[in-house]
């Protein structure tokens, strides 16, 4: 039915190279020198404080990978000229909502007249992964089967302890900010497209959206794109945690459609007891204790992840993606690139440092292994989270 061929979007904060600071204003010479090196695959956002790369559609994690690494390191090259770096985490961590600039695009204006300062709370990134399910009905019917699985790639990718120069005290705070948005969180329940559809048009009718890309749910259908796409992870500051978690996003994409029944009973209870883990994921992470939807019963998150590998090991098989277990099994094992942010923040205020020449330093580190695609540097043990 179909080759479950994938994609993965990347958004990234615009900062000075210098400083590590956010820069509110987007240089339109730096754009357009970077759109001339990567064409289609860069893009703008909602605030000029953020671009979003875009690969084409793949199939093997590999390429994955190699793409995401040719677009960190170009938009590094270019930015050199013009002392601009780019920083891969969920939230930035001196970034203040009343620091942005939108971007001068007539969706964009009406996003902020709608959402007001919610909307300017949107210094938020993520990584979005597109996989192939070609069935329309089907694309929908899968949904509220997925929601289960939701919280253990949430905790995988926390990448945003930080919140205005102030620690949050969670380790993804970037999806706590997201709820405040409408139209956001996990999907409802829609059985079939058909349902999904009343809904659109019921909005699209009220003149409340003009389509369904104005649905920011963790997981929706792609109204361009024959794809399920998630929206609800962090943008991950390391690549090979990016593409990790987007294979096993793959797999268990692949899984329920292979195996209808998985779900298919999915309850109001079971929904809540998910919206719970997704709290215990942005909160804890990969160190938190999380309900079992299927069981009930409380399973640390390593557990979790073995169980759910196990269920998916045929999937990653077929997929080709074998490989990526290790790294996903390491990131449990190693932390987040939150708890590497919060160990390395720790140490420099045990030290002594100032609260926000600890987070500006948080902030160049950050952009440093952004651009080079991986952790740097010596830093403190990922556990002192």
């Amino acid at each position: 039915m179909t080759g479950y061929s994938f994609g993965i979007e990347e958004e990234y904060f615009v900062v000075s190279r210098r400083t590590g600071n956010i820069k509110a204003e987007l240089s339109q010479a730096f754009m357009k020198a970077a759109s001339k090196e990567l064409g289609v695959h860069l893009a703008k956002e909602l605030l000029q404080s953020q671009i979003e790369v875009v690969t084409r559609p793949l199939v093997d994690a590999e390429r994955a990978r190699q793409d995401l690494h040719l677009f960190r390191q170009t938009l590094a090259d270019v930015g050199k000229k013009y002392g601009i770096g780019i920083l891969a985490a969920g939230t930035h961590p001196l970034a203040r909502p009343d620091e942005h600039l939108t971007t001068n695009k007539r969706r964009y204006t009406k996003v902020i007249k709608e959402l007001g300062i919610v909307g300017l709370g949107n210094a938020l990134c993520g990584l979005h992964v597109h996989v192939e399910v070609p069935d329309p009905d089907l694309r929908v019917e899968i949904m509220h089967r997925l929601v289960p699985f939701l919280p253990i790639l949430l905790a995988l990718s926390t990448s945003s302890p930080f919140w205005a120069g102030n620690e949050t005290g969670l380790l993804g705070y970037r999806n706590a900010a997201n709820d405040a948005f409408p139209r956001s969180g996990f999907p409802e329940m829609f059985r079939s497209s058909a349902e999904y559809d009343e809904y659109v048009q019921a909005l699209t009718e009220a003149k409340i959206i003009a389509d369904s890309t104005y649905i920011w749910w963790a997981l929706r259908p792609s109204l361009r794109h024959p794809t399920l796409e998630l929206r609800l992870t962090d943008s991950c500051t390391a690549v090979d945690d990016a593409v990790a978690i987007a294979g096993l996003y793959r797999a268990l994409v692949r899984h329920v459609v292979e195996h209808p029944k998985l779900n298919a009973q999915f309850s109001a209870v079971a929904r809540a007891l998910a919206e719970e883990n997704r709290w215990r994921a942005q909160r804890y992470g990969t160190t938190a204790t999380y309900v079992d939807v299927a069981t009930r019963q409380a399973k640390p998150f390593k557990q979790m992840l073995d169980e759910t590998l196990a269920l998916v090991s045929p999937d990653l098989t077929a997929l080709g993606l074998e490989s990526e277990v290790i790294h996903l099994r390491r990131i449990a094992a190693n932390g987040t690139s939150a708890h590497r942010q919060l160990a390395f923040y720790r140490d420099l205020r045990n030290a002594g440092m100032p609260r926000v020449g600890a987070l500006k330093e948080v902030s160049r580190w950050l952009c440093g292994s952004t651009e080079v695609g991986h952790f740097i540097e010596n830093q403190p043990r990922a556990d002192a989270a």
